[in-house]
Protein backbone atom coordinates (compact mmCIF):
# COMPACT_ATOMS: atom_id res chain seq x y z
CA UNK A 1 0.00 0.00 0.00
CA UNK A 2 1.03 3.63 -0.43
CA UNK A 3 2.45 5.37 2.64
CA UNK A 4 4.75 8.18 3.80
CA UNK A 5 7.75 7.20 5.93
CA UNK A 6 10.69 8.91 7.64
CA UNK A 7 14.09 7.22 7.55
CA UNK A 8 15.98 10.11 9.16
CA UNK A 9 14.81 13.17 11.03
CA UNK A 10 14.98 16.66 9.56
CA UNK A 11 12.93 18.93 7.33
CA UNK A 12 9.74 18.20 5.39
CA UNK A 13 11.82 16.66 2.60
CA UNK A 14 12.40 13.68 4.91
CA UNK A 15 8.77 12.61 4.36
CA UNK A 16 9.22 9.99 1.64
CA UNK A 17 6.48 8.25 -0.37
CA UNK A 18 6.85 4.46 -0.42
CA UNK A 19 5.02 1.22 -1.08
CA UNK A 20 4.86 -0.89 2.08
CA UNK A 21 3.06 -4.08 3.08
CA UNK A 22 -0.57 -3.89 4.11
CA UNK A 23 -0.58 -4.44 7.90
CA UNK A 24 -2.68 -7.14 9.54
CA UNK A 25 -4.44 -6.18 12.80
CA UNK A 26 -3.14 -7.82 15.96
CA UNK A 27 -5.38 -8.78 18.84
CA UNK A 28 -7.38 -5.76 20.01
CA UNK A 29 -6.75 -3.75 16.84
CA UNK A 30 -8.73 -2.50 13.87
CA UNK A 31 -7.45 -1.76 10.39
CA UNK A 32 -9.09 1.18 8.70
CA UNK A 33 -8.97 2.56 5.17
CA UNK A 34 -7.92 6.15 5.72
CA UNK A 35 -10.23 8.69 4.13
CA UNK A 36 -8.64 11.68 5.87
CA UNK A 37 -5.61 12.08 8.13
CA UNK A 38 -5.05 15.09 10.34
CA UNK A 39 -1.77 17.01 10.17
CA UNK A 40 -0.73 18.26 13.61
CA UNK A 41 2.25 20.10 15.03
CA UNK A 42 3.28 16.97 16.92
CA UNK A 43 3.82 15.33 13.52
CA UNK A 44 6.38 18.03 12.71
CA UNK A 45 8.08 17.60 16.10
CA UNK A 46 8.47 13.86 15.47
CA UNK A 47 9.70 14.44 11.92
CA UNK A 48 12.25 17.07 12.95
CA UNK A 49 13.66 15.06 15.85
CA UNK A 50 12.40 17.43 18.57
CA UNK A 51 10.54 14.39 19.92
CA UNK A 52 12.45 11.12 19.56
CA UNK A 53 11.14 8.17 17.53
CA UNK A 54 12.49 4.85 16.33
CA UNK A 55 13.33 4.89 12.63
CA UNK A 56 12.01 4.18 10.07
CA UNK A 57 8.85 5.88 11.25
CA UNK A 58 5.38 6.08 9.72
CA UNK A 59 3.89 9.40 10.95
CA UNK A 60 0.34 10.40 11.67
CA UNK A 61 -1.85 9.70 14.69
CA UNK A 62 -5.17 11.27 13.69
CA UNK A 63 -7.34 9.56 11.10
CA UNK A 64 -10.90 8.83 10.07
CA UNK A 65 -12.08 6.17 7.70
CA UNK A 66 -13.74 2.78 7.25
CA UNK A 67 -12.96 -0.45 9.09
CA UNK A 68 -11.51 -3.06 6.69
CA UNK A 69 -10.35 -5.73 9.17
CA UNK A 70 -11.01 -6.59 12.82
CA UNK A 71 -8.42 -8.24 15.06
CA UNK A 72 -9.07 -11.05 17.51
CA UNK A 73 -10.85 -10.13 20.71
CA UNK A 74 -12.45 -6.96 19.32
CA UNK A 75 -16.15 -6.44 19.94
CA UNK A 76 -18.40 -3.58 18.96
CA UNK A 77 -16.87 -2.98 15.52
CA UNK A 78 -17.26 -4.65 12.15
CA UNK A 79 -16.14 -4.14 8.59
CA UNK A 80 -17.66 -1.05 6.98
CA UNK A 81 -18.02 0.95 10.21
CA UNK A 82 -16.87 4.56 10.06
CA UNK A 83 -14.43 5.37 12.85
CA UNK A 84 -12.06 8.13 13.89
CA UNK A 85 -9.05 8.14 16.21
CA UNK A 86 -6.19 10.19 17.58
CA UNK A 87 -4.13 7.02 18.14
CA UNK A 88 -3.56 5.63 14.66
CA UNK A 89 -0.35 3.65 14.26
CA UNK A 90 0.76 5.57 11.18
CA UNK A 91 -2.08 7.57 9.58
CA UNK A 92 -0.02 8.86 6.63
CA UNK A 93 -0.97 5.75 4.68
CA UNK A 94 -3.74 4.21 2.61
CA UNK A 95 -4.66 2.01 5.58
CA UNK A 96 -3.63 2.12 9.23
CA UNK A 97 -3.99 0.13 12.43
CA UNK A 98 -5.87 1.48 15.45
CA UNK A 99 -6.24 0.09 18.98
CA UNK A 100 -9.95 -0.71 19.20
CA UNK A 101 -10.29 0.98 22.60
CA UNK A 102 -8.98 4.21 21.01
CA UNK A 103 -11.43 4.11 18.06
CA UNK A 104 -14.60 6.20 18.06
CA UNK A 105 -17.67 5.46 15.94
CA UNK A 106 -18.50 8.48 13.80
CA UNK A 107 -22.14 9.60 14.25
CA UNK A 108 -24.26 9.62 11.10
CA UNK A 109 -24.60 13.41 11.28
CA UNK A 110 -20.81 13.94 11.08
CA UNK A 111 -18.92 13.74 7.75
CA UNK A 112 -15.77 11.62 7.80
CA UNK A 113 -13.36 14.50 6.97
CA UNK A 114 -15.01 16.59 9.69
CA UNK A 115 -14.34 13.84 12.23
CA UNK A 116 -10.69 13.71 11.16
CA UNK A 117 -10.44 17.49 11.47
CA UNK A 118 -12.18 17.63 14.84
CA UNK A 119 -10.69 15.05 17.15
CA UNK A 120 -7.10 15.94 18.02
CA UNK A 121 -7.62 19.68 18.21
CA UNK A 122 -11.16 19.42 19.52
CA UNK A 123 -10.20 17.08 22.36
CA UNK A 124 -7.34 19.43 23.19
CA UNK A 125 -9.65 22.44 23.28
CA UNK A 126 -12.08 20.43 25.40
CA UNK A 127 -9.65 19.57 28.18
CA UNK A 128 -8.11 23.05 28.14
CA UNK A 129 -11.50 24.72 28.61
CA UNK A 130 -13.09 22.20 30.97
CA UNK A 131 -10.25 20.80 33.09
CA UNK A 132 -6.90 22.58 32.85
CA UNK A 133 -8.71 25.81 33.65
CA UNK A 134 -12.47 25.21 34.00
CA UNK A 135 -13.74 28.34 32.34
CA UNK A 136 -16.93 29.92 33.62
CA UNK A 137 -18.98 33.04 33.12
CA UNK A 138 -16.98 36.15 33.92
CA UNK A 139 -13.55 34.61 33.28
CA UNK A 140 -11.17 36.19 30.77
CA UNK A 141 -8.88 34.16 28.54
CA UNK A 142 -6.03 34.91 26.15
CA UNK A 143 -5.95 32.50 23.20
CA UNK A 144 -2.84 32.62 21.04
CA UNK A 145 -3.00 31.45 17.40
CA UNK A 146 -6.68 32.28 17.48
CA UNK A 147 -7.24 31.38 13.81
CA UNK A 148 -5.47 28.03 14.09
CA UNK A 149 -7.14 24.67 14.55
CA UNK A 150 -7.11 24.60 18.35
CA UNK A 151 -7.54 28.35 18.65
CA UNK A 152 -10.80 28.47 16.69
CA UNK A 153 -12.28 25.55 18.64
CA UNK A 154 -11.01 26.75 22.02
CA UNK A 155 -12.49 30.20 21.49
CA UNK A 156 -15.86 28.67 20.66
CA UNK A 157 -15.80 26.45 23.74
CA UNK A 158 -14.75 29.36 25.94
CA UNK A 159 -17.74 31.34 24.70
CA UNK A 160 -20.06 28.36 25.26
CA UNK A 161 -18.89 28.41 28.89
CA UNK A 162 -19.53 32.14 29.25
CA UNK A 163 -15.94 33.43 29.23
CA UNK A 164 -14.58 36.52 27.46
CA UNK A 165 -11.76 35.93 24.96
CA UNK A 166 -8.99 38.02 23.48
CA UNK A 167 -7.33 36.17 20.61
CA UNK A 168 -4.04 36.84 18.86
CA UNK A 169 -3.50 36.21 15.15
CA UNK A 170 -0.58 36.68 12.80
CA UNK A 171 -2.21 38.72 10.04
CA UNK A 172 -5.16 40.99 9.27
CA UNK A 173 -6.59 38.26 7.05
CA UNK A 174 -7.11 36.06 10.12
CA UNK A 175 -8.94 38.63 12.22
CA UNK A 176 -12.34 37.82 10.74
CA UNK A 177 -11.92 34.10 11.46
CA UNK A 178 -11.16 34.73 15.13
CA UNK A 179 -14.13 37.10 15.35
CA UNK A 180 -16.43 34.52 13.73
CA UNK A 181 -15.35 32.01 16.38
CA UNK A 182 -16.58 34.45 19.02
CA UNK A 183 -13.47 36.33 20.16
CA UNK A 184 -14.43 39.54 21.94
CA UNK A 185 -11.18 41.22 20.90
CA UNK A 186 -8.47 40.28 18.38
CA UNK A 187 -4.86 41.45 18.34
CA UNK A 188 -2.61 41.14 15.28
CA UNK A 189 0.55 40.39 17.25
CA UNK A 190 2.87 40.99 14.27
CA UNK A 191 2.13 44.72 14.43
CA UNK A 192 0.60 45.22 17.88
CA UNK A 193 1.89 44.55 21.38
CA UNK A 194 -0.47 41.83 22.57
CA UNK A 195 0.36 42.41 26.24
CA UNK A 196 -0.77 46.02 25.96
CA UNK A 197 -3.89 44.84 24.10
CA UNK A 198 -4.67 42.39 26.92
CA UNK A 199 -4.27 45.09 29.55
CA UNK A 200 -6.70 47.33 27.64
CA UNK A 201 -9.14 44.43 27.26
CA UNK A 202 -9.08 43.73 31.01
CA UNK A 203 -8.88 47.35 32.24
CA UNK A 204 -5.32 46.75 33.41
CA UNK A 205 -6.04 43.61 35.45
CA UNK A 206 -4.72 40.87 33.14
CA UNK A 207 -6.43 37.68 32.02
CA UNK A 208 -7.32 34.79 34.31
CA UNK A 209 -5.77 32.23 31.96
CA UNK A 210 -3.52 32.35 28.90
CA UNK A 211 -3.51 29.46 26.43
CA UNK A 212 -0.20 29.50 24.54
CA UNK A 213 0.62 27.06 21.75
CA UNK A 214 3.25 29.34 20.19
CA UNK A 215 6.03 28.87 22.75
CA UNK A 216 9.31 30.73 22.55
CA UNK A 217 8.08 33.80 20.66
CA UNK A 218 5.21 34.65 23.00
CA UNK A 219 6.45 33.33 26.37
CA UNK A 220 7.50 36.55 28.12
CA UNK A 221 4.58 38.59 26.83
CA UNK A 222 2.16 35.90 27.90
CA UNK A 223 3.45 35.94 31.47
CA UNK A 224 3.02 39.71 31.50
CA UNK A 225 -0.59 39.35 30.31
CA UNK A 226 -1.79 37.45 33.37
CA UNK A 227 -3.46 38.77 36.50
CA UNK A 228 -1.88 37.95 39.87
CA UNK A 229 -2.22 34.21 40.49
CA UNK A 230 -3.26 33.71 36.87
CA UNK A 231 -2.54 30.49 34.98
CA UNK A 232 -0.14 30.18 32.05
CA UNK A 233 -1.06 27.10 29.97
CA UNK A 234 1.79 26.19 27.62
CA UNK A 235 0.56 23.49 25.26
CA UNK A 236 2.67 23.85 22.10
CA UNK A 237 5.94 24.96 20.53
CA UNK A 238 5.00 26.44 17.15
CA UNK A 239 7.83 29.02 17.34
CA UNK A 240 10.19 26.77 19.31
CA UNK A 241 10.28 25.47 22.89
CA UNK A 242 9.77 27.81 25.84
CA UNK A 243 13.24 28.81 27.12
CA UNK A 244 14.51 27.72 30.51
CA UNK A 245 13.62 30.18 33.27
CA UNK A 246 13.92 30.50 37.04
CA UNK A 247 10.74 29.69 39.01
CA UNK A 248 11.30 32.97 40.87
CA UNK A 249 10.05 34.73 37.72
CA UNK A 250 6.56 33.40 38.46
CA UNK A 251 6.67 35.01 41.91
CA UNK A 252 7.96 38.31 40.58
CA UNK A 253 5.17 38.54 38.02
CA UNK A 254 2.34 37.94 40.50
CA UNK A 255 2.64 34.45 42.03
CA UNK A 256 1.63 32.95 38.70
CA UNK A 257 0.84 29.33 37.99
CA UNK A 258 2.17 27.45 34.97
CA UNK A 259 1.30 24.05 33.50
CA UNK A 260 2.39 22.09 30.43
CA UNK A 261 -0.49 19.71 29.70
CA UNK A 262 -0.64 17.06 26.99
CA UNK A 263 -3.66 15.32 25.51
CA UNK A 264 -2.84 11.77 26.56
CA UNK A 265 -2.99 12.69 30.25
CA UNK A 266 -6.57 13.87 29.76
CA UNK A 267 -7.62 10.70 27.91
CA UNK A 268 -6.42 8.16 30.44
CA UNK A 269 -9.36 5.77 30.05
CA UNK A 270 -11.62 4.77 27.14
CA UNK A 271 -14.52 6.24 29.10
CA UNK A 272 -12.88 9.66 29.32
CA UNK A 273 -12.10 9.59 25.59
CA UNK A 274 -15.67 8.68 24.69
CA UNK A 275 -17.16 11.29 27.03
CA UNK A 276 -15.08 14.14 25.60
CA UNK A 277 -15.70 13.00 22.02
CA UNK A 278 -19.45 12.70 22.67
CA UNK A 279 -19.54 16.34 23.76
CA UNK A 280 -17.68 17.44 20.64
CA UNK A 281 -19.80 15.40 18.24
CA UNK A 282 -23.00 16.66 19.89
CA UNK A 283 -21.92 20.31 19.68
CA UNK A 284 -20.97 19.92 16.00
CA UNK A 285 -24.24 18.16 15.17
CA UNK A 286 -26.19 20.93 16.94
CA UNK A 287 -24.32 23.67 15.09
CA UNK A 288 -22.77 25.01 18.31
CA UNK A 289 -19.22 24.15 17.26
CA UNK A 290 -17.90 24.89 13.77
CA UNK A 291 -14.97 22.90 12.37
CA UNK A 292 -12.87 24.73 9.79
CA UNK A 293 -10.87 22.67 7.29
CA UNK A 294 -8.38 25.22 6.05
CA UNK A 295 -6.42 23.10 3.57
CA UNK A 296 -6.44 19.59 2.14
CA UNK A 297 -3.40 17.97 0.49
CA UNK A 298 -2.98 14.65 -1.31
CA UNK A 299 -1.12 12.12 0.82
CA UNK A 300 1.79 12.22 -1.65
CA UNK A 301 2.16 15.95 -0.84
CA UNK A 302 2.64 15.43 2.90
CA UNK A 303 5.85 17.48 2.78
CA UNK A 304 3.94 20.46 1.38
CA UNK A 305 1.34 20.07 4.14
CA UNK A 306 4.10 20.23 6.77
CA UNK A 307 5.62 23.30 5.13
CA UNK A 308 2.24 25.02 5.13
CA UNK A 309 1.61 24.21 8.79
CA UNK A 310 5.08 25.25 9.96
CA UNK A 311 4.84 28.54 8.04
CA UNK A 312 1.84 29.34 10.26
CA UNK A 313 0.05 30.56 7.15
CA UNK A 314 -2.76 28.01 7.55
CA UNK A 315 -6.09 28.46 9.31
CA UNK A 316 -8.19 25.77 10.90
CA UNK A 317 -7.30 22.15 10.17
CA UNK A 318 -4.88 20.74 7.60
CA UNK A 319 -5.83 17.31 6.23
CA UNK A 320 -4.18 14.68 4.05
CA UNK A 321 -6.31 12.50 1.79
CA UNK A 322 -4.91 9.26 0.27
Amino acid sequence: MFAIRIHETGGPEKLLPEEIALPAPDRGQLRIRVEAAGVNFIDTYLRSGLYKVSLPFLPGMEAAGVVTAVGAGVTGFRGGDRVATTNALGAYAAETLVPADKALPIPAAIATPTAAALLSQGLTAHFLATDTFPLKAGDTALVHAGAGGVGLLLTQLAKLRGARVIATVGSDAKVALAREAGADAVCVYTRENFTEAVRRFTDGRGVDVAYDSVGKQTFEGTLDSLRPRGLFVSFGNASGPVPAFAPLVLAQKGSLYMTRPTLNHYLRTPEELRARAADLFAWVAAGQLKVRIGATFPLASAADAHRALESRATTGKVLLQP
